[in-house]
């Protein structure tokens, strides 16, 4: 029994649609393959079912820990590991909802994942500021690593160079890696959006969050203690976090969501794209509507 992912960058529908779905089929329940819905308080800025629609379908990978965790891709895919073995146990569906690529491939593909070496991590962020000797000590211990890396980014530099010296392996020998596509048992459906039409949507559901209270939210997270690195570049939480320290203008916060958003959206589709098992369905303005019985069909194979 095939499992089914429907994927598409944000704003895309895929959690409507999925929705819509998995009312018609009871066996259907839903897991969250983004990666900011894992954290709790943090509900109108990743746009995270409510809780009617938790109640009236199940939905996991959901409010995992609080926003001060540093969550790690492998401890997602241990915790959705166990959820879909769960899932499957009482002979229910996987439905897998998302736009984190990482995640969905990790998920999926099953990805080998490299520890964490928190000490070695603190010790080369201290030297983040002379980025191109850590980049150079990268280009010495893992060659390939450093070739699809750019230079400029600090986070997957010290990433790689905490892998090497924490591992001993090369970063680049942990699993096939992502430039491999093997056969699966997910079928994976991709919401096709023109950009130009996505854009417009990105900024009205960005209204629509600040309009909903997403910056009353973003003050609650902050009062209720530390806020990971992680969390703090979720989109929406990120700029209105930089509103709240006096960074820039409410104004100038609102512009850079939108901004940002649509970026993200790009670097989404992107990536998708290059997974050549994705059946894309082309979307004009209702994904409900247009793609519902394609998923339907999908769903009786």
């Amino acid at each position: 029994m095939n499992r089914i992912a429907l994927l598409g960058p944000t704003a895309s529908g895929k959690s409507a649609l999925a929705f819509a779905v998995a009312r018609e089929r009871p066996e259907l329940e839903l897991v969250s393959v983004d990666a900011m819905q894992v954290y709790r308080g943090m509900d109108i800025g990743t746009a995270k079912p409510t809780a009617a629609e938790q109640a009236a379908v199940p939905h996991h990978g959901l409010d995992l820990v609080d926003p001060g965790a540093e969550f790690t891709v492998a401890e997602y895919q241990r915790a959705i590991a166990a959820a879909v073995e769960g899932i499957e146990a009482h002979g229910n569906r996987v439905l897998y909802v998302g736009g984190t690529g990482l995640y969905l491939r990790a998920v999926i593909d099953e990805l080998e994942l490299p520890g964490q070496w928190p000490d070695i991590r603190a010790e080369l962020e201290a030297r983040s500021g002379d980025l191109d000797a850590l980049y150079e000590r990268l280009v010495g211990l893992d060659p390939r690593a450093a070739a699809k890396i750019e230079p400029t980014n600090d986070r997957r530099i010290v990433r790689a160079l905490e892998v090497c010296l924490g591992s001993g392996r090369p970063f680049s020998s942990f699993g096939p890696g992502l430039d491999a596509y093997p056969e699966i048992p997910t079928v994976q459906i991709g919401l096709g959006w023109d950009r130009t039409v996505l854009a417009s949507r990105i900024e009205a559901r960005v209204h629509a969050m600040l309009a909903a209270g997403l910056l009353a939210e973003t003050e609650r997270v902050l009062a209720a203690g530390p806020v990971s690195r992680t969390a703090r570049q979720a989109l929406g939480y990120r700029e209105l976090i930089g509103y709240l320290e006096g960074e820039w203008g409410y104004d100038e916060a609102v512009d850079a969501i939108v901004v940002r958003t649509r970026q993200f959206a790009v670097r989404q589709d992107r990536w998708f794209r290059r997974d050549p098992r994705i059946r894309w369905i082309p979307i004009e303005s209702d994904p409900v509507s247009e793609a519902r019985t394609a998923l339907l069909e999908l769903l009786h194979r």
